[in-house]
């Protein structure tokens, strides 16, 4: 039986890690790293800095890899997504295959907390049901970027009584704010979908890079700042080849 550990990592500041994080991280023989291209190498060199940081003097192994990447541009968002899966799928299965031994544990890093806007639990699930291998996992919650977002704004993330949503970008912009939500958090919006939500009484509290030095957050009623954000976002993603943010939209009492 080979055994895994899926970590959650953070959104960016490696004093984020849990001490459950870290004990996990010292159990682990190897290290799956995964990296999305040259434009997110901090992605990566964040993962080496805290397995260098955290894990004790013991021998340990690192696998890296090369993320296939979605399809941009297609019709079919769903087919695409299906499609990227499907081929981590089969990269995940030859890792596992070629550089665990039975017996060993490995370890996936993830950003945030596996359970949000990650497919990795997904397709771990989808290779046990194939049957080929005979593997085992473990998932440590980590410090999602919706945490870190409020925790920088000092803003509670909902209000007396009342429900939160969590949404992409991409839905949001093709159905706009959902009627009866007062507060709605939503992840990697690359088409500035806010930017059609104005006049609608709302404020937006919005960061990127979080926890990290490059690190930007802008608040303030939405009619004010959303030129700004859409601004600085351009301005960022240009210098540092790759952005996520995330933000929350909350409507004015009253």
């Amino acid at each position: 039986m080979k055994r895994l550990l899926v970590i959650g990592i953070g959104a960016g500041d490696p004093e984020q890690l849990t001490v459950q994080a870290v004990k996990a991280l010292n159990r682990a023989d190897l290290f799956f790293l995964l990296d999305k291209g040259a434009g997110a190498s901090a992605l990566l060199d964040l993962r080496r800095a805290i397995c260098e940081r955290y894990v004790e003097d013991r021998a340990y192994r690192v696998v890296e890899a090369r993320l296939p990447e979605r399809a941009r541009d297609v019709a079919d968002y769903a087919a695409s997504v299906a499609a990227l899966n499907a081929a981590k799928q089969a990269l995940f299965e030859r890792l596992i295959d070629e550089a665990m031994a039975d017996g060993e544990c490995g370890a996936f890093l993830v950003w945030g907390d596996p359970s949000l806007y990650d497919s990795t639990l997904r397709i771990l699930d989808a290779i046990i049901a194939g049957g080929r291998h005979a593997i085992e996992y473990e998932v440590i919650p980590g410090i999602s970027s919706v945490q870190a977002l409020t925790a920088r704004h000092r803003v509670p993330l909902n209000r007396i009584g009342g429900a939160v949503q969590i949404t992409s970008g991409r839905r949001l912009a093709q159905s706009g704010m959902p009627d009866g939500v007062d507060d709605l958090v939503v992840l990697l919006d690359a088409q500035d979908a806010y930017a059609r939500l104005l006049g609608q009484g709302l404020e937006i509290f919005w960061g990127a890079y979080l926890g990290t030095a490059d690190e930007i957050l802008i608040a303030g009623p939405l009619d004010e700042v959303a030129e700004r954000i859409r601004d600085t976002r351009q301005r960022a993603r240009e210098a540092h080849g790759w952005i996520m943010d995330t933000y929350l939209l909350r409507r004015r009492e009253g």
